[in-house]
């Protein structure tokens, strides 16, 4: 059967973080409870779509937003309705994301017992004024107590969010955060650095030069130290920003890095599927008005070109330790071999930013610290496909 994922998004929080452009919006109690009978009916809608065409669900993924701000029961409810829609595998991996606030062993124990297997935790750092700059509601002790509730709650296996580069942040405070979590052994670390967005406080603050940046050597010197350090305490990175037990990979997220099936259920989701990508109404209001008069809520949809197929195939291949194999690559886009200009090849090897060996490509540490700007040469380098990705 054909390996699907499905992503669940959750589009409340209890307040914005300053650094945060994702679809959510503050907790609104009445609308959330029609949200959650729209996702339902868009589930049973896009199950119906889909039934008889051989379709296998290997992960689900609740994300957001703070899906744990829902009543356990409605995630439950939810969870049973994917499974009621969709030939779900009995071994799927199905993760919840949370934020420390939410979290008590009780409502924990019950998501464990209604199926959940994986749970994603916001800390992003263990300094009570990061969090307080971040926007963040919880403390670091909040933090601790909560990732100890999960583990109560029979979970055994834990990913841990982190941020770096953040406003005021020192490398000391970094490798501080990085004790700290490394103490409480997850099994999945996401080490993520700042970004500055658009239409964020941080973005309106960034204009008027009121944000107090690391400079931009402490940024990498702050990669560099989780390369470092989180190796070295059993954490193989396999993606630029994630690092895993081993057996512990995100099986979700390795979905869209290999460039699989899923799709995007809720307000703003997308999804990608038979070569099509498509973007739900972003609004919850929209969307649950959208569900009820059609099933779905489907806004924009696009068929990416062989050519943006293969940039974006480029793009993934390269952010994963595991490389890009550069035969099949070709093969599957209907490129030469090699499919990349070999003087930018040369170059970019020369200067330490790539290796190549065994027939894969792989950035370098130095080329991880600049990878957007290597992947940018590598994709204006590409040959023009001849075929259609398979």
């Amino acid at each position: 059967m054909r390996s699907l994922a499905l992503y669940l998004h959750i589009p409340y929080c209890l307040s914005r973080c300053h650094y945060c452009d994702f679809n959510t919006y503050v907790l609104d109690g009445p609308q959330s409870r029609e949200y959650v009978q729209a996702l339902a009916a868009e589930i049973r809608h896009q199950g119906a779509a889909l039934d008889g065409q051989g379709r296998r669900v290997e992960t689900i993924f609740f994300g957001g937003g703070t899906p744990s701000l829902l009543p356990p029961e409605d995630l439950c409810a939810l969870l049973e309705t994917c499974r009621g829609a969709f030939c779900v595998a009995p071994e799927a991996e199905i993760t919840l994301e949370a934020n420390p606030e939410t979290v008590t062993v009780e409502v924990f124990s019950a998501l464990r017992w209604g199926g959940f297997n994986r749970v994603s935790l916001g800390v992003q750092a263990l300094h009570a004024e990061l969090l307080q700059a971040l926007g963040r509601p919880h403390t670091p002790a909040r933090a601790t107590e909560a990732f100890a509730a999960i583990r109560a709650a029979d979970f055994a296996n834990v990913n841990l969010d982190v941020m770096f580069g953040l406003p005021g942040q020192s490398l000391r405070d970094w490798r501080r955060t990085l004790e700290g979590v490394l103490i409480l052994a997850p099994e999945h670390l996401s080490t993520y650095g700042l970004t500055i967005e658009e239409g964020t406080l941080f973005g309106r603050l960034h204009r008027q030069g009121a944000l107090r940046l690391p400079p931009e050597g402490a940024h990498l010197a702050m990669y560099r130290e989780a390369l470092r350090h989180l190796p070295a305490a059993g954490y193989r990175r396999y993606e630029i920003s994630n690092f895993a037990r081993p057996g512990f990979e995100c099986r979700h997220n390795l979905t869209y890095w290999r460039q699989g099936e899923y799709l995007g259920l809720g307000a703003g989701a997308h999804g990608y599927l038979a070569g099509v990508r498509y973007m739900n109404q972003r609004l919850p209001a929209a969307y649950i008005s959208a569900v009820s008069r059609q099933g779905t809520a489907v806004s924009a949809r696009e068929r990416p070109s062989p050519l943006e197929q293969a940039e974006e195939a480029l793009m993934l291949g390269l952010r994963l330790a595991a490389g890009l194999h550069v035969a099949a690559f070709a093969a599957r886009f209907g490129l030469p071999d090699p499919p990349i200009d070999p003087a930018v090849l040369a170059r970019l090897t020369g200067m330490g930013l790539i290796k190549a060996g065994d027939g894969l490509l792989r950035l370098t540490e130095a080329g991880l610290a600049v990878s957007d700007t290597i992947i940018t040469d590598l994709a204006a380098s590409l040959a023009t496909p001849s075929g259609v990705c398979a």
